[in-house]
């Protein structure tokens, strides 16, 4: 009988691309495709100024923009008819009032106070226009400078009355919160982002202080939260083209400095 001839294992080939050979494992020689730059846009980030990442920053995006504006839509709405949203967040502020010192409500709603933190915010951007993130400290002061444009006009058209002074009117909506969350967020997004956290923090204090001391219904501060938020839209977008704009193009002579 004739035996079957054996299977010669494969021989390397002459003039072929070693990628796949050389590179393997243990081999100790590199594969050709590891001189090449990524091709992938994640391979192409670099860190940004600081300590900042030169990844896209986190923003808002349009389903919760939208939502944010369903919510503002809907409390005013109920604030204006005296709905029953309305009346249930009566219920629910006079349940809570005073359910804490007053000393320590007091102190964390002045937290909102424009003398607390606006002083923080304009730190931050000095930072920031000193750092060469001109666009983002701009935007930051104009998104503060924005809050009393929308915030006014809403107090004087729903003229709704506090919950402990039913005589005054323009409690909706807070504009301690809505002050408290654009300094604080955006001075996190001035300085940097790991900052995000303790601004939230912040802001929450602020508008449970109000809450609790009285100051403001539940619905005054959910309805700035709501405002705020698309307006917080302006910093996080020109930090982003800060970051753009402070990126080294790939392959120019920068790269080596």
């Amino acid at each position: 009988m004739r035996e079957t001839p054996r299977a010669e294992p494969p021989q390397p080939r002459p003039h072929r691309a070693f990628a796949h050979t050389a590179g393997a494992l243990g081999s100790g020689t590199p594969h050709r495709s590891d001189a090449r730059p990524p091709h992938t846009p994640r391979g192409e980030r670099r860190s940004g100024h600081g300590d900042r990442p030169g990844t896209t920053p986190p923003v808002p995006g349009r389903s919760a923009v939208f939502w944010a504006l369903v919510v503002l839509a809907v409390t005013t709405w109920q604030v204006l008819v005296h709905g029953p949203l309305a009346r249930l967040d009566e219920r629910l502020s006079g349940a809570l009032v005073d359910t804490v010192p007053r000393g320590l409500s007091e102190a964390a709603s002045d937290l909102g106070n424009m003398t607390v933190a606006l002083p923080l915010l304009a730190c931050a951007m000095a930072y920031a226009a000193w750092r060469g993130r001109r666009a983002a400290a701009l935007a930051a002061g104009l998104t503060m400078a924005a809050v009393p444009l929308l915030v006014v006009p809403l107090k004087v058209w729903t003229a709704r009355p506090g919950p402990l002074e039913p005589w005054a009117h323009g409690y909706f909506p807070s504009g301690h919160t809505a002050t408290a969350m654009v300094a604080y967020v955006s001075a996190a997004y001035l300085v940097s982002r790991r900052l995000l956290p303790l601004s939230v923090l912040l802001t929450t204090v602020t508008a449970a202080g109000l809450i609790l001391r009285g100051f403001h219904w539940p619905l005054d501060v959910l309805a700035s939260v709501a405002l705020c938020l698309p307006l917080l839209r302006w910093p996080v977008y020109a930090a982003r083209y800060d970051g753009r704009k402070g990126r080294v193009p790939h392959g120019s002579d920068r790269a080596e400095t």
